[in-house]
């Protein structure tokens, strides 16, 4: 037992180190990107401030779109890949759907999403981010010739940590992993992807300082009194965040039926048409946290909130839809803020809630929409805390991320980012099948004895049978060649009589053994 437990821990130190590496490497790629990327836009938006007094400088900008567009339609007829956000591609490269070239990845979204958002669009840095950390996992992990298994593991230990660069949260790029694209909590990708997310987020503050990315005054503790409106406010965010779903899975449709623009120039749309927002309005300009600290600060009226948000929904819309290479983290926790500084502007005029309190319903409606359209709350609630860097209304942001959770389950809201990731692959979709015996759920640990394996090469226990392949949210009835990978949720049929014997030696086959390196 002695030589079990030193052997199980050496796998585990492996692993960790592997880990820290990528975690090491990803926070450099990151932060560079992450410097560049503020530096390119902070360049549009100084040109946005002279348009008043220099009106041909609306020239420039033009120009600007035109230019920027036509390079990063040469970096994505390269490879498509890089489309997009990012995210998407990730989860369907983990779950075996699909393979992407981290040499090209890194390269070509690095520099794609830096010129993007030279243009001030409304697009984050937190998707390419994590593809760019994920490219660096499968890097070293194809380098240094390891197995499917370990490269699985590397690649999701470089997405935490490039969550973790970008926002300076590694907690909440540890539990992304998990939520979102593990589906599972396997211990060994928990501690790996948190050392990843840790060694990653070091590099960050030691590159962007201490200090949490949306510093917002956030002193009050809500009262228990007003709870009623907080469940009111996860009703508006759940619908809220379900209407946003339909949008950006119906929005491409949309951009498909143009036929006269090829796909790759299809995103100079949203680049001409963010100029004359950023003439008038342009404290929307940029990802979202100009937005989130200015109405955090200084209160708009309701009428110019109104107008920000329905801006800030519709451009997000259009952006997807043209295939921008960014991301929507920031865009989604800005349109979050919008609806919590709405709400709450409504709620102090009506003389219900104290004009104090108000910036807790921001912070609270960040959380819960993107808790709402991702439908990953630990993640929601994590990356809210680390981002305003306090937990002293944990209590009541977590309520209310739980109401807006609850909201889109109901109305049929599927994770967004695994619905988008059905765009790049082809899922198998079947019904369950129900016996009469008794079914167990098993999830699949990485590094297990099934992970990597075709049904039928598993030695599985006499008298049960694999009935269901659960992936995320789709369903696989399997074959004897369909291949079990790590996250999934394998689903059997066994006599109930025999569960006890049973069902041990299915966990056995599907969670971590030390035999098994």
């Amino acid at each position: 037992m002695h030589f079990i437990n030193s052997h199980t821990s050496n796998i585990r130190l492996n692993f960790i180190l592997k880990a820290l590496c990528v975690g090491l490497i990803t926070g450099v790629v990151v932060s560079s990107f992450r410097w560049l990327a503020e530096l390119a836009g902070n360049f549009s938006l100084s040109i946005y401030k002279q348009v008043g007094q220099n009106h041909w400088l609306l020239l420039v900008l033009i120009a600007l779109a035109f230019v920027v567009t036509y390079i990063v339609s040469l970096l994505m007829r390269g490879d498509p890949n890089i489309k997009g956000a990012g995210i998407p591609q990730v989860e369907s490269q983990l779950s075996g759907f699909m393979e992407m070239d981290w040499h090209s990845v890194i390269w070509r979204k690095y520099f794609a999403s830096v010129l993007t958002m030279s243009t001030s669009i409304f697009v984050g840095r937190e998707g390419p981010s994590v593809q760019l950390g994920a490219a660096v996992g499968q890097g070293l992990a194809e380098t240094r010739h390891y197995s499917a298994s370990q490269r699985r593991i590397l690649i999701a230990n470089g997405a935490a940590a490039g969550l973790a660069a970008a926002f300076n949260a590694p907690l909440a790029g540890t539990f992304f992993v998990m939520e979102e694209i593990y589906h599972n909590f396997s211990p060994l990708v928990w501690i790996t992807s948190l050392t990843s997310a840790l060694s990653a987020n070091f590099i960050s503050l030691y590159v962007f300082g201490l200090g949490p990315v949306l510093p917002i005054n956030y002193q009050n503790i809500f009262p228990l009194s007003h709870y009623w409106q907080l469940l009111l406010l996860g009703i508006i965010l759940g619908l809220a965040s379900r209407l946003y779903q339909i949008g950006l899975l119906k929005v491409p449709g949309m951009f498909d039926r143009i036929k006269k623009i090829p796909w790759y120039y299809k995103s100079l749309i949203p680049m001409l048409l963010v100029i004359p927002i950023g003439v008038f309005l342009p404290i929307t300009l940029g990802s979202g946290s100009h937005v989130v600290l200015n109405i955090s600060h200084v209160m708009p009226s309701l009428t110019v909130l109104l107008i920000l948000l329905v801006v800030r929904f519709v451009f997000a819309m259009i952006s997807y839809g043209a295939g921008v290479a960014g991301g929507f983290f920031m865009p989604i926790l800005a349109v979050g803020a919008l609806i919590g500084a709405i709400v709450g502007n409504l709620l102090y005029s009506a003389n219900l809630l104290d004009l104090g309190f108000v910036n807790n319903l921001i912070i609270f409606s960040m959380a819960a929409y993107f808790a709402g359209i991702s439908k990953a709350p630990f993640t929601a609630i994590m990356l809210i805390t680390e981002l305003v860097g306090s937990m002293r209304n944990f209590m009541p942001l977590a309520f209310v991320v739980l109401i807006a959770y609850l909201v889109v389950d109901l109305t049929n809201g599927a994770p967004i980012y695994e619905s988008l990731a059905e765009r790049l692959a082809t899922f198998k979709q079947l019904p369950i099948f129900k016996g009469r015996n008794e079914q167990v759920q098993i999830p699949v640990y990485a590094q297990s004895l099934a992970e990597d394996q075709q049904v039928r090469r598993v030695e599985w226990p006499q008298n049960s049978i694999l009935t269901t392949i659960r992936r995320g949210s789709h369903e696989i009835v399997p074959s004897g060649d369909t291949l079990i990978v790590a996250g999934d949720l394998l689903i059997f049929t066994i006599p109930s009589d025999a569960s006890g014997e049973i069902r041990p030696k299915l966990i056995a086959l599907t969670q971590f053994l030390t035999e098994n390196s």
